[in-house]
C-alpha cells in the first residue's frame, strides 16, 4: 500500500490540530527574552528555561490587564492557548494572562517601589556631601560578614586612628530590612545629648550600609521601603555598598553615594594618606604664593602712601592754603586801595575843573561831584563785600581740609596698639587694645566679646578716658 503524501500546508494543519486539541490552554513558566514591541501594539517575546524555548505573542488588549511592564529577564507565568502559526511553521502561546513568577515577582515589586519613590522625589533630593576625611564612621552590616572585614582592613591600613561604630544587623531573610533601618536610625542618634545612644560620644559623620554579593532574594532587604525611607531621613550622609558592581538596589538609588562594592566604599570614605599630604602641600604652596603677592601689593601701597606729602607732611597742605588765603587778603586790600586812589584822583580832577568853572555853575558841579562820590563809595563797598565773601569761602575751604576739623564734627580715628588704622570690625577681635583720636584728645579701650559684660556690671568700653 502506497504511503500517504502530505503537502506542507496539510501537514502543518494536521500538527496544528494535534497540538491545539491535545495541549489546549495551559499555564507555563519561564523567563522573558528577546522582547519586541510593534507599532501595532502587539508584543513578541521568547519564553525560555534551561532546556527549551517557546515563542509567545501578547496582544494589546491582554497587555492592558497584566498590571506591570514585561521586560527581558523577568520570570513569569503565562496562561493561554498553544497554537501553530502556519506561515512560519512554528508553535506559540497566545498570552491571555501574565503574572510574575519567583524572581520575576521580586523584580515587579522592585519596579513598583522604584516608581513610587521616584514620584515622591526621593531619588532627586539634594544629596548630603560626604566628608573628605571623617574621624567617626558608622557601619550597618552583618558583624560576621566578609564585607565588614574588607572595610575594616582598608580603613585600618589607611588611617588606623579612626573611630568606627558597628551596628550589627541581619542583611538577608525575614526582619533584616527592619534591623537595617533601625541601625541607621540608632547611628544618627549617637552623640545626641537628649538621646540614649552613647550621649558622650562624638556624632557619627558618615554611615556605610553594606553587604557582600548574592542573589536577588539575598539582597532584597536593601530593596525594602523601610530601608529607603530610613536612608532618606538620615541626618548623617549615607553610603550604600550592596552586592557587586552589577547589582543595583533601592538603597543605592536613595543613598547620598553609591559604591559598587564594600571595599570601594571604604576607599571612598578615606583616601590614601599620601593623596591628602600632596593636596595639603599644594594648598600650602598656593596659599604662600597668594600671601606673598598680597604682601607685595600692600608694601607697594604703603610705600606710595609714605611718599605722598599729604600723609608724610599733613601740615604742608594747611600751609599751602594758608599762604593762598594770605595772598587773597593782600590782593583784596590792594584792590580796595587802588579803587580808593582812583576815586581820589577823580575827585581831585573834578575839584581842579571846578576851580576853573564859573561861579554860577558851582551848584550844578557840586551836585555832580556828590553823585560821583556816592557812586565811588558804593563801588568800594560792593568790591569790599565781594572780597570779604571770597575771603570767607577760602577760609571755609581751608577749614574743611584741616584734619582736626573733621574730628571736631564728631568723627574719630581708631588705631591698634601697633599703629594700624582699624577700618573693619574684623581687624579688632576680642581682646584688642585700641587708641581712638578725638578732636580734643585720645581714648584708650579694649574690645570685649559680644556676650560681655556680665549682667549688673559696667563695661569698660563705656567709660570715657581723659586725654
Amino acid at each position: 500500500m502506497e504511503a500517504q503524501t502530505y503537502t506542507v500546508t496539510q501537514l502543518t494543519q494536521l500538527i496544528r490540530t494535534k497540538i491545539e486539541d491535545g495541549v489546549g490552554t495551559v499555564w507555563v513558566e519561564g523567563e522573558i527574552s528577546n522582547l519586541r514591541r510593534q507599532a501595532s501594539g502587539i508584543t513578541y517575546f521568547t519564553l525560555k528555561d534551561a532546556g527549551a524555548q517557546l515563542s509567545a505573542i501578547l496582544f494589546a488588549n491582554a497587555a492592558a490587564t497584566i498590571g506591570f511592564e514585561p521586560a527581558d529577564g523577568l520570570a513569569v507565568r503565562l496562561y493561554g492557548p498553544v497554537t501553530v502559526y502556519a506561515p512560519q511553521g512554528k508553535y506559540q502561546i497566545v498570552v491571555r494572562l501574565m503574572e510574575p513568577a519567583g524572581q520575576g515577582a521580586l523584580m515587579a515589586r522592585f519596579e513598583a517601589l522604584k516608581q513610587k519613590l521616584k514620584a515622591e522625589g526621593l531619588f532627586d533630593r539634594d544629596r548630603r556631601p560626604i566628608p573628605r576625611l571623617p574621624r567617626h564612621i558608622g557601619i550597618v552590616t552583618s558583624p560576621t560578614g566578609a564585607a565588614l572585614r574588607d572595610i575594616l582592613n582598608i580603613l585600618e591600613r589607611r588611617f588606623p586612628n579612626l573611630d568606627i561604630l558597628i551596628r550589627g544587623a541581619r542583611v538577608q531573610g525575614v526582619g533584616a530590612a527592619e534591623e537595617i533601618a533601625l541601625g541607621i536610625e540608632r547611628l544618627n542618634a549617637v552623640g545626641n545629648p537628649d538621646g540614649q545612644v552613647l550621649p558622650g560620644h562624638a556624632p557619627i559623620e558618615v554611615i556605610i550600609v553594606t553587604r557582600g554579593g548574592g542573589s536577588l532574594e539575598d539582597l532584597w532587604p536593601f530593596n525594602e521601603e523601610v530601608v529607603a525611607r530610613a536612608i532618606a531621613a538620615s541626618r548623617v550622609p549615607v553610603i550604600s555598598a550592596v552586592g557587586h558592581e552589577t547589582d543595583t538596589t533601592i538603597s543605592d538609588l536613595v543613598a547620598d553615594l553609591r559604591c559598587p562594592t564594600p571595599s570601594a566604599a571604604a576607599e571612598q570614605v578615606v583616601g590614601r594618606r599620601r593623596d591628602f599630604e600632596e593636596q595639603v602641600d599644594a594648598h600650602a604652596r598656593r596659599l604662600r604664593r597668594q600671601v606673598a603677592h598680597r604682601l607685595d601689593l600692600l608694601r607697594g601701597r604703603l610705600a606710595a602712601a609714605r611718599a605722598n606729602r599729604v600723609f608724610s607732611e599733613p601740615g604742608h597742605a594747611v600751609e599751602h592754603f594758608r599762604q593762598r588765603l594770605d595772598h587773597l587778603q593782600t590782593r583784596t586790600q590792594g584792590a580796595m586801595d587802588t579803587r580808593c586812589r582812583q576815586a581820589e584822583r577823580r575827585c581831585e580832577r573834578a575839584a581842579d575843573a571846578l576851580g576853573r568853572l564859573r561861579v554860577e555853575r558851582l551848584p550844578q558841579l557840586r551836585l555832580r561831584l556828590e553823585r560821583l562820590l556816592a557812586r565811588a563809595h558804593a563801588t568800594a563797598e560792593t568790591r569790599g563785600h565781594q572780597a570779604q565773601l571770597r575771603l570767607a569761602a577760602a577760609s571755609s575751604q581751608l577749614q574743611a581740609l584741616n584734619p582736626l576739623a573733621v574730628l571736631s564734627r564728631g568723627y574719630s580715628i581708631t588705631r591698634r596698639a601697633d599703629g594700624q588704622v582699624v577700618r573693619s570690625v574684623a581687624a579688632a577681635p576680642a581682646g584688642t587694645r585700641l587708641q581712638t583720636r578725638l578732636a580734643d584728645g585720645t581714648v584708650n579701650s579694649v574690645v570685649q566679646p559680644l556676650d560681655w559684660p556680665p549682667e549688673g556690671s559696667i563695661p569698660q568700653t563705656h567709660r570715657q578716658t581723659e586725654p
